[in-house]
């Protein structure tokens, strides 16, 4: 098999190449996925349109409200980034443990949500931080929360052609703090067998939670945020044992199956566990944010 490779310098130039080819095409960022379905011809774009010299594409920058990721901004960029690991610690635990360090210099973040796999691991913490995500097609840019993205396993609600530019992660207005953690069999390497993100935000005294956000990688058909279980949280004081409710509501309120890999009832353990372990380190991470 052979395809034409183009290099377009704007997202403009890309978007009218994909309209001229139609679905013969494909768009290329990091390459690490269309790649390996090219090579077992799972995928046969007669044109593959990289996304890579265009100016800006990667761009990570902040304000004082919010944090804009550049879909071009690959894995490692963001590792590394002092701003993300800063401001969202809670996608630093995703980033430092996805893949390889050599697959990492080149996947981007976009790609690992575009593919809208439920084990993305990226997807839970972005979820729990309440991101966005920005679409741009010959119809025009549409913005839109990043929990009405994902359509079911390997769909999204984008529309042929479409690319996504950038995420917005808006900064919290008080303390906050998150924690994730990827359950696997192996420390590197391997997909989630589930993947538990929780995002706090705490009231002024440090102590009692004014939001909460849950997700849950591998417990559904796609990524999953946990409403109960953030409810149980709002107003409450957070301590081992509100959180234990929590995971418990979690591991309910999840739609984990048994593969291969794992099996339904263990993940659901998984979340219980996890929803607690990582609601007290986000607790910790506020507070020490609030005092530096």
């Amino acid at each position: 098999m052979s395809f034409t490779y183009a290099r377009p310098r704007s997202l403009e130039e890309a978007l009218d190449l994909f309209a001229q080819a139609r679905e013969k095409a494909a768009y290329l960022a990091g390459g690490t996925d269309l790649l390996l379905k090219y090579r077992k011809k799972e995928a046969a774009p007669g044109l593959v349109i990289s996304l890579n010299h265009i100016p800006g594409f990667d761009l990570v920058e902040e304000d004082d409200r919010e944090v804009r990721v550049g879909a071009g901004a690959t894995l490692r960029v963001l590792e590394r980034s002092a701003l993300i690991a800063a401001r969202f610690p809670i996608l630093t635990d995703a980033l430092k443990h996805m893949a390889s360090v050599q697959i990492r210099n080149a996947a981007t973040m976009a790609g690992n949500v575009v593919n809208a796999a439920p084990s993305a691991d990226t997807a839970p913490p972005l979820l729990a931080l309440g991101a966005e995500v920005v679409l741009l097609g010959k119809e025009g840019e549409r913005r839109m929360a990043l929990k009405d993205f994902f359509a079911g396993p390997s769909r999204t609600v984008m529309t042929p052609g479409e690319i996504l530019t950038r995420f917005i992660i808006r900064k919290p207005a008080g303390p906050a703090g998150g924690g994730y953690a990827k359950v696997s069999r192996r420390k590197a390497m391997d997909l989630a067998l589930v993947g538990v993100a929780v995002q706090l935000e705490l009231e002024d005294d440090l102590a009692t939670c004014a939001r909460a956000r849950i997700a849950l990688g591998v417990a559904g058909p796609t990524p999953i945020r946990s409403p109960e279980a953030e409810e149980v949280l709002k107003g409450a004081a957070v301590n081992p044992e509100s959180l234990a409710r929590a995971g418990n509501l979690a591991a309910q309120e999840s739609s984990c199956r048994d593969s291969l890999r794992g099996e339904a009832w263990y993940r659901r353990e998984m979340i219980r566990v996890y929803v607690r372990r990582m609601g007290l380190l986000a607790l910790k991470r506020a507070r020490e944010a609030s005092t530096s």
